[in-house]
């Protein structure tokens, strides 16, 4: 029997930032259980706390928690003016027992503002690793890690960073709307204005552009091969716009909607991850790998872990600036054998997932979770 709850979820991403993970899933999720998204706070000049909520979707109220701290993230202060907010926000809006669900352990004490009926922590990133990490992050999360009852991750480096710190944890890699991206390969849709005059060979990537990327490889690529027109789609954050390399063949496009992105990439001759290999991307399994596979075109990429272990004979590999054009040159040189041969691995591993299975596989664990809180004995570990 499917249990009925509400989810409430404490998130450091904004709802209407970028569409990935927390959205895909959660929006799916909301067609069976309310999901309640609860932001950081923003500071306000108002001398009371208050709530900015929206409905981006059917069955989620986002909900922007204003306060008169200036302080960012979930921090002390901040968490002291919104425990009642919170209590508060659950009891006018939760709907049956409630489920909190984190994306970052730094909310965990807010999880003491009402009862849940069971914790879950969707790891999707290795966030003490990326720039401006609170230090009190680490042992927030190894508390958040003993009082989940249910621990997902966001792919297999995470999984078996974390498997042995938990009775509980499964691993559940990002996956794809294949439906949506699918639009790139037919062809049928016009190509974006700021991209619909540039001249072949192009070389895209979109996503976010931060402290992740490789600007050594993005210069080395614009520099080796002027001829190529390198499309970079996303918003720069946490770095300095005036660090990236910027050469005539190179276009940044800014922030583009998710809805616009099938179209960039149905116009690029091959797909980029040019990941740095540092901290940050020790962990991280991009979700658009699995996009840029439904368009089957040629995928470059660094080798980190997530991408080179389970797709090492789909995607072309480069570690160095140098080694990463040579994988660019022996990609767009590719015969058409080699290129069917390859498209048909992308088309095996897209029939094994999907954001509705994946939603689908989640609530089960989570309805098991709930059960093994109702009967403490059945319980293991």
């Amino acid at each position: 029997m499917q249990l009925d709850y509400t989810l409430v979820v404490f998130s450091h991403l904004r709802w209407d930032f970028v569409l990935q993970r927390p959205q895909h899933l959660l929006s799916r999720l909301a067609a069976r259980h309310p999901v309640l998204f609860i932001e950081e706070p923003v500071a306000t000049d108002s001398a009371r706390s208050f709530w900015e909520c929206s409905r981006p979707a059917a069955g989620v109220l986002v909900c922007r928690p204003r306060t008169p701290v200036a302080e960012t993230g979930f921090s002390a202060r901040q968490l002291e003016l919104l425990e009642p907010m919170v209590a508060d926000l659950v009891r006018r809006e939760a709907s049956g027992p409630t489920v909190a669900w984190f994306y970052t352990p730094m909310a965990l004490p807010l999880a003491q503002a009402f009862a849940p009926a069971a914790l879950v922590y969707d790891c999707m990133d290795e966030l003490s690793l990326f720039l401006g990490a609170p230090p009190e992050l680490l042992p927030r999360e190894r508390e958040l890690m003993d009082r989940a009852d249910v621990v997902f991750t966001g792919g297999p480096s995470l999984y078996e960073a974390r498997r042995g710190r938990h009775p509980n944890v499964h691993c559940f890699p990002s996956s794809v709307d294949a439906a949506h991206f699918h639009q790139a390969l037919t062809g049928l849709i016009p190509e974006p204005s700021d991209q619909a005059s540039l001249p072949h060979p192009r070389l895209g990537f979109y996503g976010v552009i931060d402290e992740r990327l490789d600007r050594e490889i993005l210069d080395r690529l614009a520099t080796a091969h002027p001829e190529w027109r390198i499309v970079m789609v996303g918003p720069v954050v946490k770095i300095d716009p005036a660090a990236l390399p910027r050469h005539p063949n190179i276009l940044y496009t800014g922030q583009r909607t998710y809805a616009e992105l099938p179209a960039y990439l149905a116009g690029w001759d091959v797909s980029l991850l040019p990941f740095a290999q540092n901290d940050a991307t020790r962990f991280i399994s991009p979700t658009k790998t699995l996009e840029y596979m439904v368009a089957e075109r040629p995928i470059v990429s660094t080798p980190i872990r997530d991408v080179a272990g389970p797709y090492r004979d789909i995607v072309y590999f480069g570690a160095s600036p140098d080694e990463f054009v040579h994988a660019c040159e022996t990609a767009l040189a590719s015969g058409r054998d080699e290129r069917e041969r390859r498209a048909l691995l992308m088309r095996r591993v897209l029939e094994r997932t999907s954001w509705d299975r994946t939603a689908a596989d989640m609530d089960r664990l989570i309805g098991e979770a709930i059960g093994g809180r109702l009967r403490p004995a059945a319980r293991t570990g």
